[in-house]
C-alpha cells in the first residue's frame, strides 16, 4: 500500500520524534533498582572479557597477511584511539540513560526515531554478521584441532564456494559450504530459545580464559621469535591502494577493529555502576588501554614466530596455530586451540543475545513486526526471534567468505561510533541541561577526533565493503518507511 501525500509529509516532519527519557525508564522498571554494586576495577575486568575475542585470534592473521606485515602492531594502536574516543561518548549516553540498553534505545531518547532505526538496523552488522564471523573463525579453529588428532574433515565442507585452498598434492579445492559453523549457530540458537542464565563465576571464568590463553601465548612464544621476519617491519606498498606501506596499515585497522568489538559493554553497565562518573572512563579507557598493549604484544610475537606471508590463504584465519607450529610446544597448540573454540562459543552467544534484544526493542516499538518481540509461553524467551536469526546467521556463515564477514561488522560498527559521536554533539547543542552522570571531557573535540577516526578506518576499507554497507542501510530505510514508520506505537500514541 503506497503512503498519501498527506501522511507521507507528515511522516517526514516527524522522522526525528524522540521519546522521552521518562518513558524509557518507566519501561524498565526493574532496571531502575539496579544495586549499584561495580566498582572501577569491575569495570575495567567486565570491558577485557567483552573486548577479547574472535578479532584476535581471527582477523589479525589475515590483517598483517595482505595489509600490514608486521605493522600490524601499528593497526591495533589506531583503532584503539578510534575505540577510545567512540567510548567514552557511550559512556556519556549510558550516564543519562541507565537502563540496558544499546545505542538504539539511547539514540531513540536523544536523536529520534530515525536515526534509532538507522542504528537498530546497523547493528545486525555488528551483531549477528559478527556471530557469522566468529563462527566461521570456530570452524577453522575446529578443523585444526581436529586435524592434530588425525581427524581429517573434507575441506569443501569447511569453506565457503567462494573461498579455496592448494592441497598437499598441488590440487586447488573449492569449497562447498562451511558446515561446522552453521552447526554452531544452531546450537547456540537452540540453547538461546531455552534461555540461559547468567553466573558471576561462569563469567569470570570466561575472562580467566581468554586471558590465559593470549599471555600464555606470548609469554611462551616470545623466545623463540625469529627477529628476520621484522626484517621488513612496514612491507613496502605493492603499488595497489592498501596493499602493504602506510594505506596498508590503515585498512589493516579498520579490519582489525573487529577485535574491539564488545567495549560497549561496559557503557551498558552504567546504572550498575557504584560511580559513573568515575567508573565509566577508567573502564572504558582501562579495558581498552591493557588489551590494546596485550593485542601489541599478542601481534608481535605471532608475526615474530611465523613470516606474515605464511598466514595467507585458510591458514590466515586460524593465525595462532600457525604461529605456535614455530614452537616446540605441541600441547601448547591443542590447549590452546581448545580454549579458542570454548571462548568463541560464549562470544556467539553473547552477539546473539544481543541482536535479538535490540531487535525484541525495536519490535516492542513498533518498528518491527510482533515476531520478534513474542515469548515463548515455557521458555520466556524471543525464540520466534531467536529462529529467524539462526536461519539468517546460519546462510552468512555457510556461504560468505571470512573476509568479508569480517570487514562488514567492521564497518557497521565503526558507522555506529560515528551516528554516536555525532549523537553527542548534537546533544549538547539541543538539551545542554539534561543530566549526565558523566560528560564527555574536552567537548566538542573529543566527539569530533573519534568522528574522524572512525570515518578514517572506513575510508580505507575496500570499496566492496563500502557498497555492502550502503546496499544494506538502503534496505533498512525501505523497511522502515514501507512498515516502521507506519506502525510506530510512539508515533500512534503522540
Amino acid at each position: 500500500m503506497f503512503l498519501d501525500m498527506s501522511y507521507f509529509i507528515f511522516s517526514m516532519k516527524n522522522l526525528f520524534v524522540r521519546k522521552p527519557i521518562k518513558d524509557i525508564l518507566h519501561e524498565h522498571p526493574e532496571e531502575v533498582r539496579m544495586k549499584r554494586t561495580l566498582s572501577s576495577f569491575n569495570l575495567v575486568l567486565l570491558g577485557i572479557g567483552a573486548i577479547i575475542g574472535a578479532g584476535l585470534f581471527s582477523m589479525t592473521g589475515s590483517a598483517a597477511a595482505y595489509h600490514a606485515g608486521p605493522a600490524v602492531t601499528i593497526s591495533f594502536v589506531i583503532a584503539a584511539v578510534g575505540c577510545a574516543f567512540a567510548g567514552l561518548c557511550y559512556a556519556e549516553f549510558a550516564s543519562m540513560i541507565p537502563v540496558a540498553g544499546s545505542a538504539y534505545t539511547y539514540s531513540y531518547a536523544t536523536m529520534g526515531e530515525f536515526i534509532a532505526w538507522i542504528i537498530g538496523w546497523d547493528l545486525v552488522l555488528e551483531y549477528a554478521i559478527g556471530a557469522a564471523m566468529v563462527a566461521i573463525s570456530w570452524s577453522r579453529y575446529l578443523v585444526k584441532f581436529l586435524s592434530n588428532m588425525n581427524i581429517h574433515i573434507s575441506p569443501e565442507w569447511c569453506m565457503s564456494p567462494f573461498d579455496s585452498i592448494t592441497n598437499a598434492k598441488g590440487v586447488t579445492v573449492y569449497g562447498i559450504m562451511n558446515v561446522p559453523a552453521a552447526v554452531v549457530i544452531i546450537m547456540v540458537s537452540l540453547v538461546l530459545i531455552k534461555g540461559t542464565q547468567e553466573s558471576v563465576l561462569m563469567n569470570s571464568l570466561i575472562v580467566a580464559l581468554k586471558l590465559s590463553v593470549v599471555i600464555l601465548f606470548i609469554v611462551l612464544g616470545w623466545p623463540y621469535i625469529d627477529t628476520s621476519n621484522y626484517a621488513e617491519y612496514i612491507p613496502e606498498n605493492t603499488g595497489t591502494f592498501g596493499e602493504y606501506g602506510w594505506t596498508g596499515i590503515l585498512r589493516a585497522a579498520g579490519t582489525i577493529f573487529f577485535a574491539y568489538i564488545g567495549f560497549d559493554a561496559v557503557s551498558t553497565a552504567a546504572q550498575e555502576a557504584k560511580n559513573p562518573a568515575k567508573g565509566m572512563p577508567i573502564g572504558i579507557l582501562g579495558s581498552l588501554a591493557i588489551c590494546t598493549v596485550l593485542y601489541i604484544l599478542f601481534a608481535h610475537v605471532m608475526t615474530g614466530l611465523a613470516n606474515y606471508t605464511e598466514f595467507k590463504g585458510q591458514d590466515g584465519i586460524a593465525p595462532v596455530a600457525v604461529a605456535i607450529s614455530h614452537t616446540p610446544y605441541g600441547w601448547l597448540k591443542q590447549g590452546i586451540i581448545l580454549a579458542i573454540l570454548a571462548g568463541y562459543v560464549s562470544v556467539i552467544m553473547v552477539l546473539l543475545l544481543g541482536q535479538s534484544r535490540v531487535f525484541f526493542s525495536m519490535s516492542k516499538d513498533g518498528l518491527l513486526p510482533k515476531v520478534f518481540s513474542e515469548l515463548h509461553p515455557r521458555f520466556r524467551t524471543p525464540w520466534k526471534s531467536n529462529v529467524i536469526f539462526m536461519v539468517f546467521v546460519s546462510l552468512f556463515a555457510l556461504f560468505v567468505p571470512a573476509r568479508v564477514v569480517g570487514e562488514m561488522t567492521s564497518i557497521g560498527t565503526l558507522f555506529a561510533f560515528v551516528l554516536v559521536c555525532g549523537g553527542v554533539l548534537l546533544l549538547r547543542k539541543k538539551m545542554p541541561d539534561a543530566p549526565r552522570a558523566f560528560r564527555v571531557p574536552w567537548t566538542p573535540v573529543v566527539p569530533i577526533l573519534g568522528i574522524c577516526c572512525c570515518l578514517g578506518m572506513m575510508i580505507f576499507l575496500h570499496l566492496d565493503t563500502w557498497v555492502r554497507l550502503i546496499v544494506w542501510m538502503l534496505i533498512g530505510i525501505l523497511i522502515y518507511f514501507l512498515y516502521g514508520i507506519r506502525n510506530s506505537k510512539f508515533r500512534q500514541q503522540a
